[in-house]
């Protein structure tokens, strides 16, 4: 009888709302094991008193990098706000470089030496990378409009998007702010958003204008294309069915998505299709929930890619 050795996994920034999914995610997983867990809240006590779905064994740690390192785990994911990644990925370089680190941050999106982790994208480049940047939310739903177009456009695409409020994580401010945000739409960063210069140099040229709405969860995104050239519904709708048949998560439909076909499930949607009657512009909406496609099933995906094993491992099926 043969054994396959399980995958030593760890999680920096466990007690954040994407770390949590990730221990949920990691629960389900065939081959991962979760070895340690890193917080710098509630250090010594057991993650499953706050987290049920995690091992009884594990103990939430404050570790530094050099600790970690040591332990050289087969992946590490970093669910940190961005900006403090670099010890870690330093000690990593330095100790454990076939160590897979996943980044959940902006830190490493713009960095050439880290794959993209948009799997529809860059997934023969995922396969075996050690160094990974986790798409933004935002940036994963536009990415996947505007791609498959982007050839198409004659200047940058432009997105209205709107997202419940964990994406602005647990840190306190006006945009998670449930008193601020009742009965209201909150715009901020309306030029120059990071999500915004990530989608262009990963995907095509893109506005964007992003919204928090009272709601905890998901991510709507209407955006709208301006042509060379005259193109039909028909001829649209086959080039987003081309780009994405086969793919396990992203749904392309008829109907414009909403937020509840994609919240706590780890897919995106992609639909409602129109075609102005010159056939020079268009929209369509995407969906997905941003602490799964937009954060954390995305990162296992990655994971999974650059592990070797199955890509959906750990996601599908689905929970129902």
């Amino acid at each position: 009888m043969t054994t396959t050795k399980p995958l030593r996994v760890g999680l920096i920034g466990a007690r954040g709302y994407v770390g949590r999914e990730l221990v949920r995610l990691l629960a389900r997983h065939e081959r991962a094991e979760l070895a340690f867990v890193v917080s710098r809240s509630q250090v010594g006590e057991p993650l499953a008193s706050a987290m049920p779905d995690a091992p009884a064994r594990l103990i939430i740690e404050d570790l530094s990098p050099e600790v970690i390192a040591a332990r050289a785990p087969d992946a590490l994911f970093l669910a940190l706000p961005n900006g403090l990644s670099a010890p870690v990925v330093a000690a990593l370089d330095g100790a454990s470089p076939n160590t897979a680190i996943i980044d959940l941050s902006a830190d490493h999106r713009f960095e050439p030496r880290w794959t993209y982790g948009l799997p529809e994208q860059h997934r023969d480049r995922l396969r075996g990378a050690r160094r990974i940047a986790n798409p933004g939310c935002y940036a994963t739903s536009m990415a996947l409009a505007v791609r498959p177009v982007a050839h198409l456009l004659d200047g940058p695409a432009h997105a209205f998007g709107v997202s419940g409020w964990s994406g602005a994580g647990t840190t306190p401010s006006p945009k998670n702010d449930e008193a601020n945000l009742r009965d209201n739409l909150l715009p901020y960063s309306l030029v120059g958003h990071v999500h915004e210069r990530e989608v262009t140099r990963h995907a095509g040229p893109v506005r964007f204008m992003p919204h928090v709405a009272p709601f905890f969860r998901g991510i709507s995104t209407t955006l709208s294309f301006t042509f060379r050239e005259p193109v039909t519904r028909a001829q649209l709708h086959a080039v987003y069915e081309g780009a994405y048949a086969g793919e396990p998560l992203v749904h392309v439909q008829e109907e414009p998505p909403v937020l509840r076909d994609t919240r706590d499930r780890p897919h995106a949607a992609l639909g409602g299709l129109e075609v102005s009657a010159d056939g020079l512009s268009a929209a369509v909406v995407v969906t997905l929930d941003n602490l799964l496609k937009g954060a954390a099933s995305q990162a296992l995906q990655n994971m999974n890619l650059a592990l070797g094993v199955s890509e959906t491992m750990g996601i599908l099926p689905w929970p129902t």
